[in-house]
């Protein structure tokens, strides 16, 4: 199972080819150490004692039942759907309609989970635990140490992923962040606004509230010592937190329900600085070029990238007169962190942390008919993805899961997206 946080990823194989022995240790490394599940403790979040209390209370393994409304509650307040929501939250669920949080439940998550709601309910439940978090968004609830059928199950409200009640409902309660300015409301939850009010929070504003589905615990699964999944730690230690600048602050500007990431262009282009040495000043004889390309995690609050599951690949090659790449002159460096699909090795980790820079030099010697060196820098944001695609539809699966994999390969296929492409003309 890749988890994709909301973007973020860890990843369950199935049994589809890959080995029953390697997915039962990973799936009981995982749940044994309660990586969804783990209470924060102060060590690991540098946050006060309120704040850790809330978000132990606020993310459980699965957010309980609602339960009835409130009686004076209409049935437009009494909803979970983020349609209805939208109804007086109309910029919030627009900005979420197009976020990664509203297809979290895509067809590449529900293609592997549909397999585990039999066979393997423990699994899923780490699945739905980020990915449909609500206990109406899951098919099975666990209680009193037994599985049991959910009769609120929707189906619907499933497939819509991460909801907007996932972060602002608890017992048909509202919760939500403080004002602008930081400070909270005189005003309480009164039964003359609409749904009751809110609660106000200022922990909506912290990163500590992203954590819960963006950071393995300590004790979770690694691969070469490092955690799968360490995006909030990642920030917690970089100049960032020191300068009290929260996730939030890039990845919900003014409160925009955006939560742009790797597969957004834009996102990507304001996280790194990329400078090509003037061919002036490059190493370049009659016969030899060698030039410095370097990439500078200058704007991300973690590593470049984050996951597993993006690479980004820095190309050089030399051109003709038509600008055509000759051959045998293509080189390429890839930024990112890869590992067998089996998740039992870790292949390299080039990432860059926050602040530093990646160098890549290009050095080739001079074909007679080069007249130019071709650098670009492209990114798959869906890079591992598409290699476990096609590796789970080469196995077995049910004729749904295989479907739902095949549209999520070719979304993954098309994913991709140039942020840097320049031309160096060389001396003549």
């Amino acid at each position: 199972m890749i988890f994709s946080g909301p973007n973020r990823f860890f990843l369950f194989i199935s049994d589809w080819g890959i080995g029953k022995a390697v997915i039962a240790a990973l799936a009981i490394s995982m749940i044994a150490n309660s990586l969804s599940f783990a209470p924060i403790s102060r060590a690991q979040s540098q946050v006060s004692d309120s704040d850790i209390a809330f978000i132990n209370a606020h993310w459980p393994d699965t957010i309980s039942l609602q339960g009835p409304a409130p009686a004076n509650y209409s049935a437009l307040e009494a909803s979970l759907a983020p349609k209805d929501c939208g109804a007086c939250h109309k910029t919030q669920y627009d900005d979420w309609k197009t976020s990664i949080h509203s297809q979290s439940m895509g067809a590449g998550v529900l293609g592997q989970i549909i397999n585990f709601v039999e066979s393997n309910r423990a699994t899923a439940r780490i699945c739905w635990s980020c990915h449909t978090p609500l206990a109406e968004q899951q098919n099975v609830l666990y209680k009193n140490n037994a599985w049991i059928s959910n009769t609120e199950f929707d189906s619907q409200l499933q497939r819509e992923g991460l909801i907007c009640a996932a972060c602002h409902v608890r017992k048909h309660q509202r919760f939500g962040p403080a004002k602008f300015d930081g400070t909270m409301s005189t005003i309480a939850a009164q039964t003359k606004l609409p749904h009751n009010g809110f609660v106000e929070e200022a922990i909506f504003s912290k990163s500590i509230f992203c954590r819960k589905c963006h950071q393995f615990d300590d004790r979770g699964y690694k691969l070469n010592g490092k955690l799968i999944e360490n995006t909030y730690n990642e920030w917690r230690d970089s100049k960032y937190a020191k300068m009290g600048i929260q996730c939030q602050d890039c990845h919900m500007p003014n409160r925009r329900h955006l939560w742009r990431g790797i597969h957004d262009q834009d996102m990507v282009n304001r996280a790194v600085e990329i400078a090509i040495i003037p061919a002036g000043n490059s190493r370049q004889t009659e016969e030899a070029l060698e030039t410095l390309i370097t990439i500078t995690n200058s704007g991300a609050g973690h590593f470049f990238p984050t996951y597993l599951t993006p690479k980004v690949f820095v190309r050089g090659y030399l051109a003709d007169t038509a600008a055509n790449m000759i051959e045998g002159t293509f080189q390429q460096t890839i930024i990112g962190r890869d590992a067998s699909l089996d998740l039992s090795t870790e292949l390299y980790d080039s990432r860059i942390p926050p602040g530093k820079t990646l160098k890549v030099t290009f050095s080739h010697q001079i074909p007679d008919n080069a007249v130019s060196l071709v650098v670009s820098v492209y990114v798959e944001p869906d890079h591992f993805y598409t290699k476990f695609y096609k590796r789970t539809l080469e196995g077995h699966g049910s004729p749904m899961s295989k479907s739902l994999i095949t549209q999520a390969l070719q979304q993954s296929m098309q994913s991709g997206f140039s942020i840097f492409q320049e031309t160096i003309m060389l001396k003549q």
